[in-house]
């Protein structure tokens, strides 16, 4: 009796297991990279902070909250810091965070994709963001429109800043 326990005991050890690490509570870790790029203007994002779960056995469980600060903006160029972070621009005094929260996950050809909603300068429009999730790294690409998000230009410090904002979005994690 004992080695039918044992017999029938391993196979379901082994579902509970695989089970475990399709679905999972992430954590970024410290190398992530949050960047941004349009004509005139390009840089990153820090302080990325949220909730990230993603089960890729029933991707309805998964959930992607995720916010950076608005005040990390970095170009390479204090100046154009300082105006970006301005209420003419992103006005980080106002609105601190930029924040993604998930309402939908698919399957894709290419990987997956992410439906949910973008809040950035006081406005929120939905965005669908394609991603992968290879090796303990997501990494996904969207554009999002300035003008959407009533962001004032198309000047930032003297130069002529695009109104598509290409996001490049490269978040390795750890399991929480």
């Amino acid at each position: 009796m004992m080695q039918l326990r044992n017999f029938l005991l391993f196979p379901a050890l082994a579902l509970l297991t695989t089970a475990a690490t399709l679905s999972s509570d992430y954590t970024p870790t410290e190398d992530y990279a949050v960047k941004f790029s349009t004509s005139g203007a390009e840089g990153t994002f820090k302080d990325l902070k949220g909730n990230i779960s993603f089960d890729m056995a029933n991707l309805s469980a998964s959930n992607f909250d995720v916010s950076v600060a608005t005040s990390t903006i970095e170009t390479g160029n204090s100046t154009k810091n300082k105006h970006a972070k301005s209420d003419s621009w992103l006005d980080a005094d106002a609105y601190p965070r930029i924040q993604f929260k998930s309402s939908a996950f698919a399957k894709t050809q290419q990987g997956y994709e992410v439906k949910g909603q973008l809040s950035l300068h006081g406005k929120s429009k939905a965005v669908t963001i394609p991603f992968s999730f290879n090796d303990n790294v997501f990494e996904g690409d969207l554009t999002v429109s300035r003008e959407d998000f009533e962001i004032e230009g198309p000047f930032l410090f003297g130069g002529l800043v695009g109104d598509d904002v290409e996001i490049s979005l490269k978040i390795p994690v750890q399991l929480r």
